[in-house]
């Protein structure tokens, strides 16, 4: 663990090797994955001002390494290259912008473009090509996806049966292969030959 949601933002990172989860957890304990952090991005750059807590916790999925700076040499070097703020800033922009569409998706959409966003989202980050497709190559529960869409466990399941009956994924234990990416973004995009169940 890198470091806990909650906690005084001490210090940015990044990621030099290996791979991040980021997670959030609620006054209940329950957790979902917010996203996944590869090489070379930066992780907390809400470091940058003082006062901040980490706003989710850092995991480790893999062996890797960071590279660091504490807080308060980051600012003094913010001051000195003034870029340096205009690019955390833009992070934590772009890190904003992700979380409101993730809540109009939440607001607006089916389950099953929710979930198929989440696929298509979670390619992007961590997707790795084999010959049968994109393989989602993070451990990844069905639960933590129907915790990342706002489902439950059951449906998930539901229409991921669905879906492998068509062929569009194939789904293990804690592993998944997208087979046919088109029509997962058809589904996510709520296109005629989209795999609803």
């Amino acid at each position: 663990m890198l470091f806990r949601q909650g906690e005084p933002a001490a210090a940015l990172y990044v990621v030099a090797a290996g791979r991040l989860k980021l997670v959030q957890e609620d006054s209940f304990g329950h957790q979902v994955v917010v996203r996944f952090v590869n090489p070379p991005q930066v992780v907390a750059a809400v470091a940058v001002t003082p006062g901040h807590r980490y706003p989710v916790t850092a995991v480790a999925v893999e062996e890797g390494g960071v590279v660091l700076w504490p807080a308060e040499s980051l600012r003094e070097l913010c001051r000195r290259f003034p870029a340096l703020s205009l690019n955390a800033t833009a992070q934590i922009a772009a890190h904003m912008e992700d979380m409101q569409q993730r809540f109009l998706e939440l607001a607006s959409e089916r389950v099953e473009q929710r979930l198929a966003r989440c696929l298509t989202r979670l390619a992007r980050q961590v997707g790795r090509q084999v010959p049968e497709g994109i393989l989602l190559d993070v451990p990844l529960s069905r639960q933590d996806l129907a915790s990342m869409t706002g489902t439950t466990l059951y449906t998930v399941s539901r229409i991921l049966s669905h879906w492998e009956g068509q062929g569009i994924v194939k789904a293990g234990r804690q592993k998944l292969v997208i087979l046919r990416p088109h029509a997962l973004v058809a589904v996510a995009e709520d296109l005629p030959e989209g795999g609803k169940p």
